[in-house]
């Protein structure tokens, strides 16, 4: 009977498994993009930033998949309150719920996200010696654009999304309440397995 049970047991796990795997529902992505800063941090001319996020993503349902990442994101500043040449970096976490929807039959699909961020900004000279760094916090995100099949399981996902992240920035004795906020148009390439 001990036996059965052993081998019930593993032949449903192999069964779960093998159904998990053949139905795709991972994902990962890589999303570099250009970022527009929607106002400046104190007196910090932000200029057009740059940056990437890698995620994995996973369908629990159909067309809705849950994701974490990691992202990356750089502002330069000719002239701030931190001195000339300053950048502005924007570093952490990210996660979310993101929904695919397919437009009739073709290759397009509709692609809308929602979700926090836990991420710092830190300050650089033109040295890269660290000014300061604000710590972690949460913010928040989202994003639409489009999923294009591309065959074999990969796809180009352009989107366009905003972001809102406020921290305080200590600065010669001064804390500034920095509120980066940013549009951002990013080219993603995804592969599902």
């Amino acid at each position: 009977m001990k036996n059965l049970k052993t081998s019930s047991i593993a032949f449903l796990i192999v069964l779960i498994s093998q159904t998990l795997l053949a139905q795709e529902k991972w994902s990962v992505e890589i999303r570099p993009g250009l970022k527009l800063a929607t106002k400046d941090i104190d007196n910090a001319d932000l200029k057009v930033g740059f940056g990437f996020e890698a995620t994995i993503g996973y369908n629990f349902m159909e067309h809705t998949a849950a994701y974490v990442g990691w992202g990356y994101n750089r502002f330069r500043a000719v002239n701030s309150f931190a001195g000339e040449d300053a950048d502005f970096e924007e570093t952490g976490y990210t996660f979310g719920l993101r929904f695919i929807h397919p437009l009739g039959d073709s290759s397009l699909s509709l692609l809308v996200r929602a979700g926090g961020i836990y991420n710092h900004i830190e300050i650089e000279n033109d040295s890269g010696d660290i000014i300061d760094d604000s710590g972690h916090g949460l913010g928040w995100e989202i994003g639409a654009g489009l999923a294009i099949d591309m065959g074999k399981n990969w796809s180009l996902r352009p989107q366009i999304g905003y972001r809102s992240l406020s921290r305080d920035i200590e600065v010669a004795a001064t804390t500034i309440d920095a509120k980066l906020n940013y549009i951002s148009f990013d080219m993603g390439v995804s592969k599902r397995f």
